[in-house]
């Protein structure tokens, strides 16, 4: 790392927002974030609208999907977001190899066809709300929660994927197995000061850095917080310890 500034391009601010109007509120308020994360609700209310406004502020953008269907659909829904130009992209590593096989492909061919960077496609390994309880008796998984983790990434680096998303507390794992250039993202980070929310398996951004994270996807405790500016100020301070 050089310096503080470039581990806050690493920090991925959630925009957890209904509507465009939040959301367009929230980028304004915070012009320091590079980067921008666009989920579910988000999407689902406005569609692409607001990856065109974040284009237009020359923000980056994860968009936050998390695919997983058959491998056609997958294919399908990926090629869409490609030609989006976003940089980041994720689809569930339990679709299987051959789901993930398809979507990898779709985002090359769509991108190269839209004449845009494709985008970085990451699996999910495993929500970070469920916990290894929740995996046991929940979910009828029959290993145990690092092991499934770790299968899960090996699954996505053997298709040829550019990445996982993990909780931090896996990056002791999976940091020292793939090389540098896969790509580790971490939501569930959560400051000291924050609540923990749904989370179950969460660090610190610093310590979540240090761990080996490659992005930090930080959502609540900054875009709840009654002044959003001082919380991304404290976290940006925080990460001066590791720049």
């Amino acid at each position: 790392m050089g310096n503080s500034e470039q581990v806050e391009k690493r920090v991925i601010v959630a925009l957890d927002v209904p509507d465009e109007q939040s959301a367009i509120a929230l980028i304004d308020r915070l012009p320091q974030v590079s980067f921008w994360k666009v989920g579910l609700e988000l999407f689902t209310s406005t569609g692409p609208k607001i990856l065109e406004v974040l284009k237009s502020k020359e923000k980056r953008i994860f968009l936050d999907l998390k695919f997983h269907d058959i491998p056609n659909t997958v294919a399908g829904a990926c090629r869409s977001a490609a030609r989006y130009g976003v940089d980041l992209l994720t689809i569930h590593a339990a679709a299987g190899e051959d789901a993930l096989k398809a979507a990898s492909e779709a985002v090359q061919e769509a991108a190269t066809q839209a004449g845009v960077k494709p985008p970085k496609l990451i699996a999910i390994t495993l929500l970070t709300s469920i916990s290894s309880r929740q995996l046991a008796f929940d979910l009828k998984v029959p290993v145990e929660l690092p092991e499934y983790i770790l299968d899960m990434a090996l699954l996505a680096w053997d298709v040829g994927l550019d990445g996982v998303v993990c909780s931090p507390q896996e990056l002791a794992q999976l940091r020292p197995r793939f090389k540098d250039d896969f790509l580790l993202v971490c939501p569930g980070v959560r400051p000291t000061w924050a609540d923990k929310g749904d989370q179950k398996r969460s660090l610190t951004p610093a310590q979540a850095i240090i761990a080996g994270a490659d992005y930090l996807v930080i959502g609540r405790p900054i875009t709840t917080a009654t002044e959003p500016e001082l919380a991304w100020k404290r976290i940006s301070e925080e990460l001066t310890t590791v720049a």
